[in-house]
């Protein structure tokens, strides 16, 4: 019939819109015709999430499960749901069943890790971690939880070691420098935890540690003296090129 959208369509608009309760509606609407209708379900879960109704969320996935057990999008839904509700060992029983389906899930693998480290049990967390590492050795979230769980357990020479590897693959990511500075600092070294906060790797570390030992100079304050070098000399190139420009 012309000019009537579509189930699919109308959810998206009202998705776009951030309109959960008219989701939420719209979705139940579409149960009371079909109450197997798994769009409708799988849209009601996430509406559900979106306003922080959890445990309706849950149920709503639950039903979706009843109807295909390895349905990964109501998994992850259920997931969060549970993470949400502090729920975190039914958690790590999902993510489970997400390996299950999928043994090279590496977003599995991560959250299974978090959620261990949830309920206390770091350790093996960490082997989580690594477990997803071996399948992917740029997983930045591996390496950064893998980090703040050894710098929790004092592990601090091997935090630093994830840290940077870490940095190396994103140096945008916020909040390593200081995490990384903090493990030096756990570790008393706070010449390398100075250096560390100003987002500097191991590598680059190391190296002005041996100049500043040449010249006699603290590492910090050789920094700040290459620091301020570097900008005097930007300046006089810029006043150059003004100077060039007026002649």
């Amino acid at each position: 019939m012309s000019g009537v959208a579509h189930p699919v369509d109308v959810i998206k608009k009202l998705f776009a819109d951030r309109k959960w309760d008219k989701v939420i509606e719209f979705c139940k609407k579409m149960l009371d015709d079909d109450p197997d209708d798994m769009i409708a379900l799988q849209n009601l879960a996430s509406a559900y999430i979106r306003i922080g109704r959890f445990t309706d969320a849950v149920s709503a996935c639950d039903t979706v499960l009843s109807l295909n057990p390895y349905d990964e999008y109501a998994l992850k839904n259920k997931v969060y749901a549970f993470e949400s509700l502090k729920r975190y060992e039914e958690a790590i029983i999902l993510y489970d069943k997400l390996l299950e389906k999928n043994p090279s899930d590496i977003w599995a693998m991560d959250g299974r890790g978090l959620a261990l480290n949830q309920i206390g049990k770091h350790e093996e967390a960490l082997s989580w971690y690594d477990r997803a590492l071996k399948h992917n050795p740029n997983d930045v979230t591996a390496l950064v939880n893998a980090a703040a769980t050894l710098a929790f357990l004092k592990m601090y020479s091997d935090a630093i070691s994830y840290y940077d590897r870490a940095q190396k693959i994103d140096p945008s990511l916020k909040g390593v420098a200081i995490a990384k500075s903090e493990a030096y600092y756990g570790l008393g070294m706070e010449d390398e935890a100075l250096l560390a906060a100003q987002g500097m790797l191991n590598e680059d570390i190391g190296k002005l540690k041996e100049e500043a030992r040449k010249r006699r100079m603290r590492p910090f304050d050789l920094l700040c003296l290459n620091e301020f070098n570097e900008l005097e000399a930007k300046e006089k190139h810029h006043q150059e090129k003004m100077r060039t420009k007026s002649v």
